[in-house]
């Protein structure tokens, strides 16, 4: 008998869509995750976020500026940070944290006019008790010499610093500006004798001429850039710091493996 013959297979020309469908499968499935991966819990991202804002608040320039209706409050975090650093705090230090808020509401008394009219700020952070003043309060565009105003305000400022045994450094800090006169070649010199200016008029009035430092600093730390008028205005600032001894502490926390006592001086043979 005669065979039957086979039918002959076709060819699938739809195999593709097997691997088309597991491709769009892999693509939906990998836009899933990331979706998942980028769509945030917003209570746990604000708690991770207060817990990064607290840890960094530990820094100097972290403090909130003091308003005239709100005095400086005290704070356990210079404290806090002693005893993870390993240092004793003892009373005295308790004290000082306590003096030190004493100082800002003394020193926010006497200049409750300029700190209403934004001119002067207040703040207190671990390294002490900070005072900004505006360039424009103190003296006039381009000179270091203080204006009569100006100098009762300061006289007032050494009244409440003269019995405070802590080290003071005034900042002097202009804008980028430059300026080249016969008595200031550059801002160094400007900033420089603006904070001398300072310096020489606490000591007049009763601050302890050993506890001052004047330092110039030019425009090499504005608080803002220097992009307008109203910024550059900002940055002309004199800074007073009121160093707190708690500060004093932490930089004498010797490094393990270094020599607490200089080296002797070399012998002249």
């Amino acid at each position: 008998m005669r065979r039957k013959k086979k039918p002959e297979e076709h060819e699938n020309h739809d195999r593709w869509l097997v691997s088309y469908a597991d491709f769009i499968t892999l693509l939906f499935a990998f836009f899933v995750v990331m979706y998942a991966i980028s769509s945030l819990n917003e209570g746990k991202y604000r708690v991770l976020s207060d817990s990064l804002v607290t840890a960094f608040k530990k820094a100097p320039s972290s403090a909130m500026p003091t308003h005239l209706d709100q005095p400086p409050q005290p704070s356990s975090r210079p404290i806090t940070a002693a005893k993870k650093l390993g240092v004793e705090v003892d009373p005295k230090l308790k004290k000082q944290t306590e003096d030190m808020r004493q100082v800002a509401q003394d020193l926010l008394k006497v200049l409750a006019p300029l700190v209403k009219d934004n001119q002067v700020k207040i703040t207190q952070s671990l390294r002490g008790v900070t005072l900004e003043i505006n360039a424009s309060v103190l003296f006039a565009p381009g000179q270091a010499i203080l204006q009569a105003e100006s100098a009762k305000a300061l006289a007032a400022v050494a009244q409440v610093l003269a019995p405070v045994p802590n080290r003071i450094q005034i900042e002097g800090h202009t804008d980028d500006a430059p300026i080249s006169t016969v008595y200031y070649p550059s801002n160094w010199e400007l900033s420089s004798a603006r904070a001398s200016s300072v310096v020489r008029l606490f000591d007049l009035n009763g601050v302890n001429a050993e506890r001052m430092v004047a330092i110039g600093y030019a425009d090499n730390r504005p608080v803002v850039p220097n992009t307008d008028n109203e910024s550059r205005a900002r940055n002309r600032r004199v800074t007073v710091l009121i160093i707190s001894e708690l500060q004093d502490k932490l930089k004498e926390i010797p490094i393990a493996g270094a020599p607490t006592e200089p080296p002797p001086p070399p012998q002249v043979q």
